[in-house]
């Protein structure tokens, strides 16, 4: 079976975006640094010296913003399935989120350092069919906000892309027995016909 061929609309789109116009201009690895740029920029979320850990961090775009914001005395942690060309200070795992093993060795190369900030732009490889790709987004969320409870330290933020549709309001009202202040963002950088957006939970365990 021969290769299938990208789509030549989805090419056209691709070359004549705006963001991936940028990204290539900036030497970012991929749009999606600006999504974390605009919110990070709204809400003050990456400081210096701070830890953060990036899951579903390939190609390394938010990686790349995040080392940046952090400085010489932060650390940034990144974890994907897919390969990722190294980033300078970025401690990288590859590997299977939802499998303990993988999630066993990232919690061991944390160590006891305790984490202000998780950042997830991970998505559930998608089958096309909605009702399935949301059931499984949203228990890629849970996954993540169990991850928090291990690693976040108290004040901590969390930022994590989800889809709307069934689950994600409960999952929200669930984030907030645990975080202070939760709120949701749609960076211009989304496009306008994906149903993606970020919630942003903030201030751990206060």
């Amino acid at each position: 079976m021969s290769k299938k061929k990208p789509n030549k609309r989805w090419l056209h789109e691709q070359n004549s975006d705006f963001y991936v116009k940028q990204a290539r201009n900036e030497n970012y690895r991929s749009r999606a640094i600006y999504k974390l740029q605009e919110i990070d920029q709204k809400d003050k979320l990456i400081k210096p010296g701070m830890c953060v850990v990036d899951l579903g961090a390939a190609p390394g775009g938010w990686s790349q913003y995040a080392i940046q914001q952090v400085g010489q005395n932060g650390q940034v942690f990144a974890l994907d399935l897919l390969d990722m060309e190294p980033i300078m200070r970025v401690n990288f795992i590859q590997g299977d989120f939802t499998e303990n093993e993988v999630e066993q060795r990232l919690l061991s190369e944390i160590k006891q350092e305790r984490v202000d900030l998780v950042i997830s732009d991970m998505a559930p490889n998608l089958t096309g069919i909605r009702d399935t790709d949301q059931a499984r987004s949203m228990a890629l969320a849970e996954l993540v906000l169990d991850f928090c409870h291990k690693v976040l330290k108290p004040g901590g933020d969390l930022l994590l892309k989800v889809f709307e549709g069934a689950g994600t309001q409960e999952f929200r009202q669930e984030l907030g027995e645990h975080f202070s202040k939760i709120m949701t963002r749609k960076p211009y950088a989304s496009r306008d016909k994906s149903r993606e957006f970020y919630v942003l939970a903030r201030f751990y365990g206060l």
